[in-house]
């Protein structure tokens, strides 16, 4: 069945007649679902998985009845991928809609044909003749809040379908790797939530394959399987991705038997890179960070917090040196040249921490991001911070903004020096969304350093800790770059789609 933009969206989601064939039982299905991802003018990445040794391959068009085709070859799905595999598509016009469908093809069985699975997405623009509008959130399957058929199962990603971006920010946490899904967890009501169970959720992650289970639970879900054949992703990660506040190093307890948090992180990486449409750094394989250049209109740049910080501390020392490190000197250079360079109206951080909230270890003072919560001139990680924002003013480098998740609820937060210790930076916002299907939590204090001001909070500062999917407390923001005026406009959102919150930036 053909499908057009609207009707996709809806759900009706394409397919073709399968091929008939004698040995139709050992023809290789796909068994998890496609995704799209890490767009960019000229094609994408394509991820699919099946249940044997079979070839990928991918036939693209720029009409949803697949009359006139481009075939990608794609990887070897084999037993030590898990059967993952993925395609570079390439060569295709900018700035438009592709319609793509995956097929495995047995490696055993010469011309065995699996079913096929249908999606689209959109190329990066080169010109800036048309409207930008995209989604960004983070922090999936998270304090143990699984699918729950009953009630609605991932209903977020349904609310984001809806607008039709054309690609997603996910800001970290996809996965929640050190968190279990229980059977059931009573919540306050006195009902209770009732997960889908699965034995790769059951445990910590600790091995490639439990990371693996983890990616492939989310896809149970019908709401997320839709949104992601149908809206490319660009992905970054967080803690959870490998284990709660981890950090280079770091030595974790139970109830992980292999206590490295370097060693899973390594494991860790390994799976998300298999498991998701993400492409490899022809500078560095398994680095995270990068900048994508959609269009003149935008430029993102990707930052990793994770795999270059120091050991987490009570974020006060005097001097910059390792121990302070957050974006690591290599990328904090990579950053500022990317930024130095860019042309593009609005620039835009993508980060998986925020910046001014004080988010610490449950219950100490040893920080987990920038903040140290003294208020006063930047110390520790601030003062790394300092440098990025000192340069950016004296480069006069101009709409730079953030955009973040990781604490698990909604707000806009506008940073000035006039309300700051630090004074030498050119006032921006930061905005934060999530979580798009986890606990809820209350904002934790704002540390001054950098002047932050709270101009919206989708959550009272008053509430209860780890508020269920149920609550409707979920989160996704949408930032839309009108291509006339080049105005970006922030607004936020709930799961039940309801417009919480908006401004808009003139160019």
């Amino acid at each position: 069945m053909a499908f057009t933009r609207r009707s996709f969206h809806k759900g009706a989601l394409g397919g073709l007649l399968l091929p008939a064939f004698s040995r139709a039982a050992d023809r290789p299905l796909i068994t998890t679902g496609c995704a799209s991802g890490d767009v960019d003018h000229t094609g994408a990445v394509v991820w699919a998985r099946t249940g044997q040794a079979a070839k990928l391959w991918v036939e693209v068009s720029a009409d949803d009845s697949f009359r006139n085709i481009q075939r990608f070859a794609g990887g070897n799905a084999l037993p030590e991928t898990d059967y993952n595999a993925k395609a570079v598509l390439s060569g295709l016009e900018a700035g438009r809609d592709w319609f793509y469908r995956v097929q495995f093809e047995s490696l055993e069985g010469v011309g065995l044909l699996g079913d096929t699975m249908t999606g689209q997405f959109r190329t990066a623009p080169v010109t800036a003749d048309e409207d930008i509008r995209f989604c960004w959130s983070g922090d999936t399957v998270g304090q143990g809040y699984g699918i729950d058929p009953s009630r609605g199962g991932m209903q977020t990603y349904a609310a984001m379908l809806k607008h039709s971006p054309q690609f997603l920010v996910h800001s970290g946490d996809q996965i929640y790797a050190d968190g279990p899904v229980p059977d059931t967890i009573a919540l306050d009501d006195g009902t209770s939530w009732r997960n889908i169970t699965t034995d790769g959720k059951s445990k910590v992650a600790e091995s490639v394959q439990e990371f693996r289970e983890n990616y492939y639970y989310n896809h149970l879900d019908e709401h997320y399987t839709r949104f992601h054949r149908g809206v490319p992703v660009y992905y970054q990660w967080d803690d959870h991705e490998v284990a709660n506040n981890w950090y280079p190093g770091k030595v974790l307890g139970a109830p992980f038997k292999d206590t490295s948090a370097s060693l899973l992180a390594a494991r860790a990486r390994h799976a998300m890179f298999e498991c998701n449409p993400l492409r490899r750094s022809p500078l560095d394989p398994e680095r995270m960070f990068r900048v994508v250049h959609y269009g003149p209109l935008l430029d993102l740049f990707f930052i990793d917090l994770r795999s270059y910080r120091g050991v987490n501390s009570v974020n006060r020392q005097t001097t910059g040196s390792a121990d302070t490190a957050f974006l690591g000197s290599t990328q904090l250079q990579w950053l500022k040249q990317e930024l130095q360079q860019s042309t593009a109206t609005w620039k835009l951080i993508c980060s998986d921490m925020p910046i001014g909230l004080c988010v610490t270890d449950f219950g100490t003072d040893i920080a987990e991001n920038w903040a140290n919560a003294d208020n006063g001139p930047p110390l520790g990680r601030e003062l790394e911070l300092q440098d990025l924002l000192g340069f950016i003013h004296r480069s006069n480098i101009s709409k730079v903004h953030f955009f973040t998740a990781d604490v698990h609820f909604c707000a806009s937060y506008h940073y000035s020096p006039e309300r700051a210790a630090f004074k030498d930076f050119t006032p921006f916002w930061e905005f934060v969304s999530g979580p798009l299907h986890a606990g809820t939590f209350a904002p934790a204090a704002l540390d001054m350093s950098f002047g932050p001001e709270e101009r919206f909070c989708g959550v009272p500062h008053d509430l209860a800790a780890n508020r269920p999917p149920s609550a409707n407390l979920q989160f996704f923001g949408v930032v839309s770059i009108d291509k006339d005026s080049r105005a970006l406009t922030v607004a936020h959102y709930n799961r039940l789609d309801e417009k919480l919150w908006e401004i808009t930036l003139p160019a």
